[in-house]
């Protein structure tokens, strides 16, 4: 039994190890769904107290987060970052390290949840529940990725736990911080939860209000006092979310989807083999129903709103997988019979087509955030050159897929300035431009480009696809004038 266990945690941490690719060349990009905790991050462990240098201040974003997730994690990533700092170590070391520190917190919430499930269900279904996560590419790539979803999906991971051993109130109290402070359509998770919870009659309805109301009230204060300083305004930002995306209903600017997007794409994709598995394990266990029609109300809530992003039904995962855990137990237990034997070798072999399906989002994701290569690249170019200065422009394609702060150098400045026409790059004496868009710019030659995913194509032989990636970025053109000392 203890072998299991400890098989089943080598999995999930491998799992999250190998595709979030922690290796110094590949993870330190991010897109920008991240941007806002990633700067903040940064603000925090650079600039500390001074508030008039972080990023927000001069780039706001559409809507304002939350800083809290932000402080937590950097005070925990602040001993090896200070000390990284005193041996003057690059700012992308830091991002590592502060990613590491939420693949940690992430992970552990996980085996919170992993160990309910053994209690629950029994040692295998954990085990299949580990390896079934293990082999999901979607949900461990996002698990070191700073996004409000993610910061909200470790408590939820706690409140599935609470949950699995009965504990309404604990489980309530931890959907009720998710959704008050880091991400407010938690609310649509929140409510099928609390439903089954008062027709369970695990808590009463007098004691879900308690419950609820005194937490909500605890963390609003919270919220409040917290980025009411950073944002130097009275805000609570979950409020103005919720006012922007469901009121208003202005995320479908950024593209909309069918209502039955989150069946046919989402959950395909992120479940993999696991999705046909998790229906079968209702069916096959009716412990699995009180769990599995809640998660699966959230996301048949959330497909009434038009803009659909896999990240924003994340959640639902881990309870999917439980169901799958169950059917894969039940095939596993009887695989010596006859029709069973043949369910279990279909078993086996759609557990290898989930690694094959999740090595090649892999490979895709490689290629996904051009900013960040482009950045690297022109780095490494412009110390080989002796100049005088060396004065970046970075556009806004460029600065959504990969550029941060902390992949800044100490030694460079940097302009994110919007806005300028084409005749201006020269006037604002810029050394280098990372562009998107115009691959000639008068006074600037193109140094290099860089690649980035466009789509998988399908095709004859073996492989029976390949991967389509354009040149997206056009970087390192050098300023040019007759008088200059430093051509290249």
């Amino acid at each position: 039994m203890l072998r299991v266990a400890f098989l089943s945690f080598l999995s999930t941490l491998g799992g999250i190890l190998f595709w979030d690719r922690l290796l110094p060349s590949t993870q330190s990009w991010f897109p920008i769904e991240e941007s806002f905790n990633v700067q903040a991050m940064h603000d925090i462990l650079y600039h500390r107290q001074h508030i008039d240098r972080y990023d927000h201040c001069e780039f706001p974003g559409v809507v304002p987060r939350t800083f809290v997730g932000a402080i937590i994690l950097s005070i925990l990533a602040s001993p090896v970052v200070a000390a990284m700092q005193l041996f003057d170590a690059a700012k992308i070391c830091s991002l590592l390290i502060v990613r590491l520190v939420l693949g940690c917190l992430v992970l552990s919430a996980l085996r919170f949840f992993r160990i309910k499930v053994r209690r629950k269900f029994g040692f295998h279904v954990e085990a299949f529940f580990a390896m079934l996560t293990a082999l999901q590419f979607h949900l461990l790539f996002y698990s070191t990725r700073p996004l409000p979803n993610i910061l909200a999906f470790i408590l939820v991971n706690l409140a599935y736990g609470f949950w699995f051993e009965d504990n309404a109130t604990s489980t309530l109290k931890c959907l009720t911080v998710a959704t008050v402070i880091f991400r407010c359509d938690t609310v649509l998770l929140f409510v099928p939860i609390a439903v089954e919870l008062l027709l369970s009659k695990s808590i009463s309805l007098l004691q879900a209000i308690k419950c609820c109301l005194s937490t909500a009230v605890l963390c609003i204060g919270f919220t409040l006092l917290v980025d009411s300083i950073f944002w130097q305004r009275i805000l609570w930002p979950e409020l103005e979310v919720f006012w922007f995306n469901s009121i208003l209903n202005r995320s479908s600017e950024w593209g909309t989807h069918a209502f039955y997007w989150y069946f046919t794409s989402a959950l395909p994709r992120s479940l993999l083999v696991a999705y046909p598995l998790s229906l079968l394990g209702v069916l096959l266990d009716r412990r699995m129903v009180r769990y599995f029609a809640p998660v699966f109300s959230f996301v048949l809530l959330y497909s009434k709103l038009p803009h659909k992003e896999l990240r924003f039904i994340i959640c639902s995962v881990p309870i999917f997988n439980v169901s799958a855990a169950v059917a894969s137990n039940r095939v596993y237990n009887n695989r010596r019979k006859n029709v069973w034997r043949l369910l279990f070798l279909m078993l086996l072999g759609s557990l290898l087509v989930s690694l094959g399906c999740s090595a090649i989002m892999f490979l895709a994701s490689y290629d996904n955030y051009p900013g960040g290569h482009a950045m690297k690249a022109l780095h490494q170019m412009g110390y080989s050159r002796h100049l005088p200065s060396k004065t970046v422009h970075i556009d806004s394609f460029t600065a959504m897929n990969g550029v941060s702060r902390f992949s800044e150098e100490y030694s460079w400045r940097y302009s994110k300035e919007e806005g300028i026409a084409l005749e201006e790059y020269r006037d604002k004496n810029f050394t280098f431009l990372l562009n998107s868009e115009l691959p000639f710019v008068d006074g600037y030659k193109c140094l290099f480009a860089v690649n980035g995913f466009s789509r998988a194509h399908l095709q004859k032989g073996f492989p029976p696809f390949s991967l389509v990636s354009y040149y997206f970025i056009f970087g390192g053109f050098a300023y040019l004038t007759s008088e200059s000392s430093y051509l290249l």
